[in-house]
């Protein structure tokens, strides 16, 4: 009986995200079935084969690593701050342990976009899983990206993409990034809730973003706009819309003569491994000269610092606003809160996670928790006495609070979006926030939904 519950509650999940659609003439249903047979088969391998929970955690240990860098950084500035030794797991606080990773992360993944490295990974991985899910190429490898990097990272290291894309794709962008999880917290995630559910969430809801955000904002992507773009395309200005200054004209030298002028030694083909050598590390002279590499560096350490602010004021702003709501709320009725409001209107959805009535009226109150805090203070609820529970109620559990959707993310994200794109992309994303915050949750049931179906 609770196996067919959750299954219905999985198309139940997937039928609000039709009803609440912005388009529901452009969903890709052949899309939304590839990929939902495609994590439920996911759901199936990472919770039966102990190799691929091993997969997931070796990608997430190699970004730990990263952020193990940033502590030292960190440390060396404000002392203490992470330890110590600068590596310490458990910073002060949320700026420490979330925002200021950012200064280093930024800048490198900055540089693999100067270098051309990234912008090649995107293209060929965003290529080979586009094919399989029919979905754009850089939303799907944004998908990948989002297994290891926050809802700030994840957007900062992919402004270049977010800068050229159209309004609509950043819409898309900014309600796949509420399922984000940062792979340095996965540490503290499975010291709190099982290992193996919290592992398996994420792959899980990174596809499931790419399902819901298919038909929650559908967007066609023609083939001329489903490009990667390098570094040079981020210089480069349509003809007319701004003269070359004359110093920088001069800087790049004369313009490339035609070929007819050429000397026509210069014209005959070589032949041989030189030859070839020098076509493959030959300039193109119609590319726009890149800046110098350091003040290049600077830019993006400053931009990293001024993203910080910016995520940190908004942060503060939706998270005190939300504790207003709760005061106006309580002096109505004592009792009455977001999370009372929002556990309530979460029961219906916890038992069609397979649960009976009484275990899904626990869960719906720590659903409802997690909505308006966080999901270290819904863990932190239960991590005592999650492991007493049935194992399917271990799973959903689990699986729904390994995210990073709540109120406070949507701050954390309009603030990261804010300060990387123009106004029109921000104002599109805002009118939209409703449906960003739908989609985190409706991602989290879906996850834990497909698990459930496996774990009894």
């Amino acid at each position: 009986m609770y196996l067919a519950l959750d299954a219905m509650g999985i198309m139940a999940f997937l039928a609000i995200g039709l009803v609440f659609s912005h388009g529901r003439k452009k969903i890709d249903w052949k899309s939304v079935g590839i990929l939902t047979v495609l994590n439920l088969a996911l759901a199936w391998v990472l919770t039966s084969f102990p190799w691929g929970r091993a997969a997931v955690q070796g990608a997430a240990a190699a970004f730990n690593e990263l952020v193990d860098v940033a502590w030292t950084g960190i440390n060396f500035a404000l002392a203490n701050w992470v330890g110590a030794d600068g590596l310490n797991p458990q910073p002060v606080n949320f700026v420490v342990s979330a925002l200021l990773p950012i200064l280093l992360i930024l800048p490198i993944f900055d540089i693999l976009t100067y270098i051309g490295f990234l912008p090649w990974v995107v293209k060929w991985i965003g290529r080979g899983l586009s094919i399989i899910t029919r979905r754009p190429k850089f939303e799907t490898f944004y998908s990948i990206e989002m297994m290891f990097l926050g809802n700030t990272e994840a957007p900062v290291v992919s402004k270049l993409q977010l800068q050229k894309m159209s309004p609509a794709r950043n819409v898309v962008i900014a309600m796949m990034t509420m399922s984000c999880v940062t792979a340095s917290i996965l540490a503290a995630y499975i010291q709190m809730m099982p290992a193996e559910y919290t592992l398996t969430a994420v792959p899980l809801n990174c596809l499931n973003a790419l399902i819901v955000t298919s038909m929650l904002y559908p967007v066609d992507v023609t083939m001329e706009e489903d490009v990667i773009y390098t570094y040079e395309d981020g210089l480069t200005v349509d003809a007319g819309e701004r003269p070359v200054p004359a110093a920088v004209a001069s800087e790049q030298g004369p313009a490339p003569q035609p070929a007819a002028s050429r000397p026509a030694a210069a014209a005959t083909a070589r032949s041989g491994l030189g030859a070839r050598f020098g076509r493959i590390v030959a300039r193109d002279p119609n590319r726009p000269r890149k800046e110098p590499f350091f003040s290049f560096l600077g830019d993006s350490i400053l931009n990293g610092g001024r993203l910080v602010l910016i995520v940190t004021a908004n942060v503060i702003t939706f998270v005190a606003l939300a504790a207003l709501i709760d005061k106006i709320l309580g002096a109505i009725w004592s009792p009455l809160s977001l999370e009372s409001i929002l556990g309530v209107f979460m029961y219906v959805p916890s038992l069609l996670l397979g649960l009976d009535p009484s275990a899904a009226w626990d869960m719906s109150q720590i659903m409802g928790l997690k909505l308006v805090t966080n999901e270290f203070v819904a863990m932190g609820r239960v991590t005592d006495v999650v492991t007493t529970f049935p194992p399917h109620h271990q799973a959903v559990l689990t699986v729904f609070l390994t995210s990073f959707a709540n109120f406070g993310t949507l701050g954390m994200i309009i603030g990261t979006f804010k300060g990387i794109v123009d106004k029109e992309r921000n104002e599109l994303i805002a009118k939209n926030v409703g449906r960003m915050l739908l989609s985190g949750i409706l991602v989290s049931l879906l996850s834990a939904g497909m698990v459930g179906l496996f774990v009894w």
